[in-house]
């Protein structure tokens, strides 16, 4: 998510350029009235894409442009609701009450759809409640939590919406499986080089409480289909400080 200093940036470019339409010029030269709102349209624009990036997609747009209007026409202190300070006061209050409704229902979402789905052909839950499909189990070199991984992978949500992915890519992408979310690093255990899965991670034992970009909102159950590629296993220095892989 945009931090507010990123919000306030681009909220400033947007002030500048918009009082710089509203100027008028003593020089012969001046800006045409086509270019400047053709550059009054393009921060839009991206104003715009800032705000829809940082799932600021619920605002009242009314209330934001009368504070913009406000601020370009220089009224402050009892003139204008809030001032700065109290401005991101209240923009953290906002983001941290949205962030617990979003984490409520995507809790609720994810486990009604959990719940349907363990009951599915060949779906195995773990003890951890990860969810899996084995497509194919692979060879039977399978990765350990120090290994890394090469992999092709694609992440979606309950609803089909692709978040990320690496098919398509030339080469496979690498992870140490240590490093990644924990249903994904141990659903990637249960299946050896040249396997295929398909993982079914709760929020939990994906990115949590957390806002993960901006689609993957907090405590979001997510989807991933996984083709590990190569397993790297991981090489240590034994007692007499002689580097040997672990196999």
């Amino acid at each position: 998510m945009k931090t507010i200093k990123s919000i306030a940036i681009v909220a400033l470019a947007l002030i500048i350029v918009s009082s710089c339409g509203e100027k008028k010029s003593s020089s012969a030269v001046q800006v045409s009235k086509a270019l400047t709102d053709s550059a009054s349209y393009a921060v839009g624009v991206s104003f715009g894409t800032m705000l829809k990036n940082s799932n600021f997609g619920d605002l009242n747009y009314s209330e934001m442009t009368k504070a913009i209007k406000a601020v370009l026409e220089g009224k402050e202190g009892k003139d204008l609701k809030v001032n700065e300070t109290i401005a991101n006061q209240v923009i953290q209050r906002y983001l941290a009450q949205r962030a617990e409704v979003a984490a409520a229902e995507n809790k609720v979402k994810g486990d009604e759809f959990l719940a349907a789905n363990k009951t599915k052909d060949s779906v195995q839950t773990t003890a951890s409640g990860l969810q899996y499909k084995i497509i194919n189990p692979g060879s039977e070199l399978k990765p350990a939590l120090e290994d890394t991984v090469s992999v092709f992978y694609r992440g979606t949500l309950l609803d089909g919406k692709e978040f990320d992915t690496s098919f398509g890519n030339p080469e496979p992408v690498k992870f140490p499986v240590n490093a990644v979310i924990s249903g994904w690093g141990e659903g990637i255990r249960l299946i050896g080089e040249g396997g295929k899965i398909k993982l079914f991670i709760p929020g939990e034992l994906a990115y949590g409480k957390q806002q993960a970009g901006p689609l993957v909102g907090p405590n979001s159950t997510l989807i991933f289909d996984v083709e590990l590629v190569k397993v790297s296993k991981a090489v240590v220095v034994d007692s007499t400080k002689t580097a040997k892989t672990i196999k």
